[in-house]
């Protein structure tokens, strides 16, 4: 059973985004209260500007609110200590184009000041577990876009994160790719690793999620437990062998047939698929993305000082990450996690370009 212990814990959270002259403009935040317990699944609901985007900011310390009070693993957002330990996937996946998916994911561990080893070691898994081994030496530029979620959604666990933060997961993903990451995500959640994920995919977030929040105008509207949320109280579903005629006739005699629906099960569609492609790719080659293997070792439950203090509430000695030997333009690390949909993708590139000269010396040192 999981221990109750919230990973993240909001209260009256408001956000005011003003104009120039200092005028309330839009209302992104109302009192909106939550918690994320340790390995709990929360998905964040809600139509196209509820305020789905301006909380995952302030969860990750991109933005202050304007009210309220927010604390990650009992610190608040913005500590090293918090951005130490959460994983972030934003919607659209921007990493360097230049870089293959071994050198990118080599480099981002360094930042997480990460030895040569355990990089090689957690970079060789999240390959195998995405199935991107075979592209491991391909450029990032020359992934489709369901590749570059594979490689977004590997980025995101180098550091082995408490919290993982997902803006719609599964976008751009094939069904083989949205079952894999839907059952990564389950996995996750068994090592008591905290999820938040925000997907207008609703099949996908009934699938996985254990709590769901639904916001709208910056309100909590709704929220509880998946199971809660969805149930039809005022209907009973009974399920049988169709075989069975002797209770399809007490049925029948007891309960008005009006009130009775009857008809055969059937499978989703999803795995219906499933069953095709996986037949078919035993005697069919593809070049494109193949499926993964399992998940990466280093994510299992691990005896160290934060697992000791989520369950004990005592916060652990953390040192001060040693500084990377290399200074990185302060803008390239920014357009690696910027997810403002204004931003042109051009101007991403040509950032990332003034800096490959120290990139690549990064990256000699490192492979």
């Amino acid at each position: 059973m999981k221990e109750e212990f919230n990973v993240v814990e909001a209260v009256g959270l408001q956000k005011t985004f003003k104009d120039f002259w200092g005028r309330a403009k839009v209302e992104a935040l109302r009192s909106a209260s939550f918690q994320v317990k340790k390995g709990e699944v929360f998905g964040l609901l809600g139509p196209n500007g509820s305020g789905k985007s301006t909380t995952i900011k302030i969860l990750l310390g991109l933005l202050k609110p304007t009210a309220g009070k927010v604390s990650i693993l009992g610190h608040r957002p913005d500590e090293m200590f918090v951005k130490q330990h959460v994983g972030y996937l934003p919607e659209e996946t921007s990493l360097y184009p230049q870089l293959t998916a071994e050198e990118t994911l080599m480099y981002l561990g360094s930042l997480f000041s990460l030895g040569k080893k355990e990089c090689k070691y957690r970079t060789d898994q999240l390959l195998e577990m995405t199935g991107l081994t075979h592209a491991r030496k391909r450029l990032i530029g020359e992934f489709s876009k369901g590749m570059a979620r594979r490689i977004g959604i590997a980025q995101a666990l180098i550091n082995d994160p408490q919290l993982l933060v997902l803006d719609e997961p599964t976008s751009g993903l094939d069904p083989i790719g949205c079952r894999e990451v839907k059952d990564l995500i389950q996995f996750l959640s068994s090592q008591d690793k905290s999820i938040i994920m925000s997907s207008h995919l609703l099949s996908d977030v009934q699938d996985v999620c254990d709590y769901a929040m639904i916001l709208y105008g910056g309100k909590v509207c709704a929220e509880g437990r998946m199971s809660e949320l969805l149930k039809v109280s005022e209907l009973t579903t009974v399920t049988f062998p169709s075989e069975n005629e002797e209770v399809l006739q007490t049925l029948n005699k007891s309960v008005p047939k009006a009130d009775i629906k009857i008809s055969n099960p059937t499978q989703s569609l999803e795995d219906l698929f499933l069953n095709v492609i996986s037949g078919a790719s035993k005697d069919i080659e593809s070049s494109g993305a193949h499926s993964g293997t399992g998940s990466a070792d280093y994510l299992k439950k691990q005896n160290d000082a934060l697992s000791q203090y989520l369950a004990k509430d005592e916060a652990p000695t953390i040192s001060e990450p040693t500084k990377p030997k290399v200074t990185v333009n302060s803008n390239v690390l920014n357009a690696l996690v910027d997810d403002n949909e204004e931003s042109e993708p051009t101007e991403v590139v040509k950032v990332a370009s003034d800096s490959n000269d120290e990139i690549n010396d990064k990256l000699k040192s490192l492979l």
